[in-house]
């Protein structure tokens, strides 16, 4: 029986910058390592892995929740040209609630995340996306 989700990983080529998106949302760091090897490299099936990890876990979220970031030190990672395109098969996007969708916005954008629509009431929701590290769609939802 599944319980909840646990983490998202997110592969990125600027460590800092993904680290800091995901601050400004209210995650906070709680492991950064290092993981190479050959147990590692076997686990996530690319041979000579080297990267570093960084968990960060979100302060406040009623179940435990994590984004995980990975930077690829070695092997070089492949470019997603269509990672920004929702009209295509796999992962499409991650959507967090919030209490203040308009102060999210605010603050967001004043640190200089860039919206990718207009909000939008939907289905007695409130709804933007925003531009994640490396294209990665996040969206906001205010229930209401």
């Amino acid at each position: 029986m599944l319980k909840r989700p646990d983490h998202v990983t997110i592969t990125v080529t600027d460590l800092a910058a993904g680290r800091s998106f995901f601050e400004l949302l209210g995650f906070k760091v709680t492991i950064e390592a290092v993981i190479s090897g050959i147990e590692m490299s076997n686990y996530m099936a690319v041979p000579d892995i080297d990267a570093d990890h960084i968990t960060m876990e979100l302060v406040g979220a009623d179940a435990h929740f994590e984004i995980q970031l990975l930077h690829y030190r070695y092997p070089p990672i492949l470019p997603d040209p269509n990672i920004r395109n929702l009209a295509r098969p796999g992962f499409n996007h991650l959507c967090f609630a919030v209490d203040d969708i308009e102060a999210e916005i605010a603050k967001l954008t004043a640190a200089g995340v860039k919206l990718r629509n207009q909000m939008l009431d939907y289905h007695d929701r409130k709804l933007v996306f925003l531009d994640g590290p490396e294209g990665v769609t996040i969206e906001l939802a205010q229930w209401g």
